[in-house]
C-alpha cells in the first residue's frame, strides 16, 4: 500500500519525473514556469471538477501558487481547470499524484452528477466502494456525493453525509427464508432506518413484495431481474400493479443491481430509488493532462496546445477560454480563484458547498432545456 507520506513526498512518481529532476539539477536549472491542467476531451459534454482538495493538501507549503476553478465546477473541454505557477522543481515530482486526483475524482462525480439528473427527484444511492480498492472508498463517497447523490453505502464516507443501505441476500439466506430475516432487520436496526426489505432471493418478485408489503416494508428492493433474463420494465409494472391493488400504493420501488444511466431514464417513472454501484465507482475517469504554457514570463507551449496563461471568463450569454493578457468580455467574469500562494493555502474546499455548485449547474441545464 502506497502511503500518505509517499505520496506527499513525491516518492509516488513516474520515472522520468525523477530523471527530469536529476537532469535539471546536474547543470543548475530551474525555471519559474506557469503550468496548466485541462481536459481535451470528455466522456460526456461536460463535467465535474473534482479532487481539488487533494490537490491543495499535496501542494501546500511547496514554493508555488495555485489558482483553479472552484470544486464542484462545471466545466468543458479545452478549459484550464487548474494553473500552477512557481519554480518547476518545486512540483515535478508531484504531477503523478495531482492528476490522478483530479481524473478519478472528478470522472465519479461526473457520472454521479449526470445520474442524478437523469433521476430528477428520484433518490440516487451510491453502492459502488465495492467496486473499488477500500483504501479509496472515502474518496470515492465523497466525489459522488459533490456530484449529487442522496446518500453512500460506504461506512467510510467522510462527513455528515447519510450512509444508508437495505439488506444483503446473505441475510435471507442465513434465515433460510425472507420473512424470518425481515423481521430480524425490523428488530435489530434502528427506528430511523427505513424497512427496506430485499425480495428476489428465492421467490416470483410478485409474490415476495406483497409478502414484505404485509410486513411493514417502507419499499421493496429488487436486485437481480437481469440477471435471469427477465423483462426488467414488465416485473416492476407487475410489482407496481400488484402492491397498489392490494392497498400498498405507498411502498415504494427500489432497484439495483448493475444500473447504468440508461436505465435510470428507463424506469424513473415507476421507481423511487435507485442503488448505483459501477456506473458511479467505476465511471470513466476524466483524461486531464497537465502542460506547461509559459517560462520566465514567455509564452510557450508543446505542438497541439495554446501558448500563454489563459483564463475562463463566463458571464450571461458567454462562456470563453482566452488569453489572460487580454481584457474580459464585457459582463463576464473570470473564474479561477486562488487557493494556494507562495505554499500557503489560501482558499477552502468545502465539500458540501462543490455538492451545491454541483445542483446550480445542473438545475441550471434544465432551466435552459425549457
Amino acid at each position: 500500500m502506497v502511503d500518505e507520506r509517499t505520496i506527499t513526498e513525491g516518492n509516488c512518481t513516474d520515472i522520468y519525473f525523477d530523471r527530469t529532476m536529476a537532469a535539471l539539477k546536474q547543470d543548475g536549472r530551474n525555471p519559474v514556469v506557469t503550468a496548466e491542467i485541462t481536459a481535451s476531451s470528455l466522456p460526456s459534454e461536460w463535467g465535474v471538477f473534482c479532487g481539488l482538495n487533494d490537490v491543495v493538501t499535496l501542494l501546500e507549503g511547496t514554493n508555488v501558487s495555485v489558482s483553479a476553478l472552484p470544486e464542484g465546477s462545471i466545466f468543458y473541454p479545452g478549459e484550464p481547470v487548474i494553473r500552477i505557477q512557481g519554480p518547476y522543481l518545486a512540483f515535478c515530482r508531484l504531477e503523478t499524484a495531482l492528476l490522478g486526483f483530479i481524473c478519478h475524482a472528478s470522472g465519479i462525480a461526473t457520472s454521479a452528477a449526470r445520474i442524478k439528473a437523469a433521476a430528477g427527484d428520484r433518490q440516487v444511492l451510491s453502492f459502488g466502494s465495492r467496486r473499488q480498492h477500500p483504501a479509496i472508498a472515502r474518496m470515492i463517497e465523497r466525489a459522488a456525493w459533490i456530484g449529487g447523490v442522496d446518500g453512500v453505502s460506504n461506512t467510510c464516507a467522510p462527513g455528515n453525509m447519510p450512509v444508508v443501505g437495505t439488506i444483503p441476500h446473505a441475510l435471507i439466506m442465513c434465515y433460510g427464508n425472507a420473512e424470518d430475516a425481515w423481521a430480524a432487520f425490523d428488530r435489530s436496526a434502528p427506528p430511523d432506518v427505513p424497512r427496506v426489505y430485499l425480495c428476489d432471493t428465492y421467490c416470483d418478485e410478485k409474490r415476495e413484495v406483497l409478502a414484505a408489503a404485509r410486513a411493514g416494508a417502507t419499499a421493496v428492493r429488487l436486485d437481480t431481474p437481469r440477471s435471469r433474463r427477465g423483462d426488467m420494465r414488465a416485473i416492476l409494472e407487475e410489482v407496481r400493479w400488484e402492491l397498489d391493488v392490494h392497498g400498498f400504493e405507498k411502498v415504494g420501488i427500489f432497484l439495483s443491481g448493475g444500473l447504468t444511466i440508461d436505465d435510470v431514464c428507463a424506469y424513473r417513472d415507476i421507481v423511487q430509488a435507485f442503488g448505483i454501484g459501477g456506473a458511479i465507482a467505476n465511471a470513466p475517469v476524466i483524461d486531464f493532462s497537465l502542460d506547461i504554457v509559459e517560462i520566465e514570463g514567455t509564452p510557450v507551449s508543446k505542438r497541439g496546445k495554446k501558448s500563454g496563461v489563459k483564463e475562463i471568463y463566463a458571464g450571461p450569454g458567454i462562456r470563453v477560454v482566452r488569453p489572460a493578457v487580454l481584457p474580459p468580455p464585457e459582463g463576464a467574469q473570470a473564474l479561477l480563484e486562488p487557493y494556494i500562494k507562495g505554499g500557503v493555502v489560501i482558499g477552502p474546499c468545502a465539500m458540501d458547498a462543490a455538492r451545491a455548485r454541483v445542483r446550480a449547474g445542473i438545475l441550471s441545464f434544465s432551466a435552459s432545456e425549457k
